[in-house]
């Protein structure tokens, strides 16, 4: 099993040398993958710890390491414009040297996705139109008619490093995102499942793919999961058992005075070890 840290975007570790020293540690410690997610404007209130842009904060970690992969997890599609958007990840890839992977999903903070001239209700059709453009642009089709986005008579290079683009995993717990994920992507990502609630999951992703008639060249579905908390190792064989393919540890909750400590704890007990 592969184990990813989630959160070196937000809190204490936006100050550049905190965030340098963490992913580095995270890199010595056995990481698979650092994650960072995606949100530009949320609701104020409690809860709203300062975050960095994903992209900025991810073009800074491809910076301060050489190994580890990077990943967006998940990225508010509908809230970005495609064709900047694959020009973007395609830059990323090319400077992390291929190391790049992609989590994306339709979102679902009204106000966020308002403030982003974006329609809740259309959120979902956006997410699939997007996926689509991308696509193109990364192989290097000149046209692409949609609703909301269109483009003709361009091209983007360098293409990414990652043939023929780093991989994308979907998002989320509905029909849809199943749907989504069986139908487009290279893998799912599920967020604060229990190993019962993921082994339900994959029986439900095992339908849509078959709903879906998945295209073969897609492989089968990688399978990412955030737990809730620190599992330990009984916990994480358990996950592991059900068919998850990367574990990715969060840092939200932990008390900033810990978080190198839980780094270095997580290399020394669970990663190798399954």
């Amino acid at each position: 099993m592969k184990f990813g840290l989630y959160g070196l975007h937000r809190d204490r570790n936006v100050a550049p040398d905190v965030l340098a020293r963490r992913a580095a540690l995270a890199e010595q410690s056995g990481f698979e993958s650092l994650w960072v997610g995606d949100h530009i404007a949320l609701p104020p209130g409690e809860g709203n710890p300062p975050r960095l842009e994903a992209l900025i904060a991810l073009t800074y970690l491809a910076a301060v390491t050489s190994r580890i992969r990077l990943g967006v997890g998940l990225i508010v599609l509908p809230q970005r414009q495609p064709v900047l958007l694959a020009k973007q990840l395609t830059s990323l890839d090319v400077l992390s040297g291929g190391r790049l992977t992609v989590a994306v999903g339709a979102g679902y903070v009204e106000p966020e996705l308002h403030a982003m001239g974006v329609a809740l209700s259309e959120r979902g059709a956006r997410t699939d139109e997007y996926l689509a453009a991308m696509h193109a642009l990364w192989t290097a089709e000149p046209a692409f008619t949609g609703r909301f986005a269109s483009y003709a008579g361009v091209v983007q290079h360098p293409s990414p490093v990652q043939s023929p683009h780093p991989p994308i995993l979907v998002g989320g717990h509905s029909r849809a995102a199943y749907r989504r994920a069986a139908r487009t992507a290279n893998g799912w990502y599920g967020w604060g499942l229990d190993p019962d609630e993921t082994a339900q999951a994959q029986r439900t992703l095992a339908e849509a793919t078959r709903t879906e008639q998945r295209p073969a060249a897609l492989g089968e579905l990688e399978i990412t999961l955030t737990p809730t908390g620190l599992p330990d190792l009984d916990t994480a064989r358990r996950y592991a058992d059900t068919g998850v393919d990367r574990l990715i540890i969060e840092l939200e909750g932990v008390p900033d005075d810990r978080v190198d400590d839980l780094i270095t704890t997580i290399g020394e007990t669970l990663i190798g070890r399954l």
